[in-house]
């Protein structure tokens, strides 16, 4: 089994992209699978390295990289040493990410014969889903879909016309506080901006009127923070959807960061399975 970590993807005009990839390296062709972290996410996060391994352990060769924005470095890619690179995100730079990413594995001379070209799977958690949709309904390549926890709209997430909005606009900058870490996050007005010169582009639902390609929607029915309804939109839009709802499950499955078991967590076992049946059969 290979277990590459920490591996660099630089680029000349954006920040540079760390990704870990697992796969049975035995030159027989196996599905890709690219794994897209949410909010205030990372690869590292959780239990995300025992998920990689079981999708491994079933024949996928799958990615799970930092968005280059998250607040994550080269040298410590766990949480948020670099506050000034999240400030500065916005789906801009996750949609570009997502194709840096793709475009790297397709063209590695290393990965040639272990990579199925023709059968290519995004799943994004949470936020990340909102991208991957948006992504797949704009790229031939992705055979398959799957959100997990999955976001339906992003701008109802900016309370325009709030008295919150109203001073983050004025501000130019607002902050919002991570409960496990306790650091201020910024957000620059720029996210904002990035949103409304590209409305029409980052409208999910249209996003997932177009999709033609299997399409998986989990969600948990006790999801306080992308609520279940979220899922049930994403799955009335879509014309080749399916949905699971895992019942008392929250938004992440019942893992948690740190994870310290070696097993995951049943919950977000059962997401697992049930994403590796999907793509199974598909």
């Amino acid at each position: 089994m290979a277990e590459i970590y920490n591996q660099i993807l630089k680029s000349k005009v954006s920040r540079p992209i760390l990704y870990d990839v697992f796969y049975k390296k035995n030159s027989i062709k196996k599905p890709l699978v690219i794994f897209c972290h949410g909010y205030k996410g990372f690869k590292d996060w959780g239990a995300w390295e025992l998920v990689a391994k079981e999708f491994s352990k079933n024949n996928c060769f799958f990615v799970k990289f930092n968005f280059s924005h998250n607040g994550g470095t080269m040298e410590n890619p766990i949480d948020f040493p670099d506050l000034e690179a999240f400030g500065n995100n916005n789906f801009s730079h996750e949609l570009s990410d997502i194709d840096r990413v793709l475009n790297h594995i397709k063209k590695s001379e290393e990965f040639e014969s272990d990579i199925d070209l023709k059968n290519i799977s995004l799943i994004g958690h949470s936020r990340g889903a909102g991208s991957v949709l948006i992504k797949a309904s704009e790229d031939l390549m992705i055979s398959k879909i799957i959100s997990w926890a999955g976001v339906s709209d992003f701008k109802v997430r900016f309370n325009e016309g709030s008295k919150e909005f109203d001073n983050w606009k004025k501000n130019g900058i607002m902050y919002v506080k991570n409960a496990r870490t306790k650091q201020s996050m910024p957000h620059y007005f720029q996210f904002y901006q990035d949103f409304k010169k590209n409305e029409e582009r980052f409208n999910i639902k249209s996003a997932v009127e177009k999709l033609k390609i299997p399409f998986l929607i989990i969600h948990g029915s006790k999801d306080t923070s992308v609520l279940p309804e979220e899922g049930e939109n994403l799955f009335s839009w879509s014309k080749s959807g399916e949905i699971q709802i895992i019942e008392g499950s929250d938004h992440v499955f019942k893992s948690k960061h740190p994870w310290q078991s070696k097993k995951l967590p049943e919950d977000l076992k059962k997401v697992v399975c049930l994403t590796i049946n999907f793509l199974e059969k598909n």
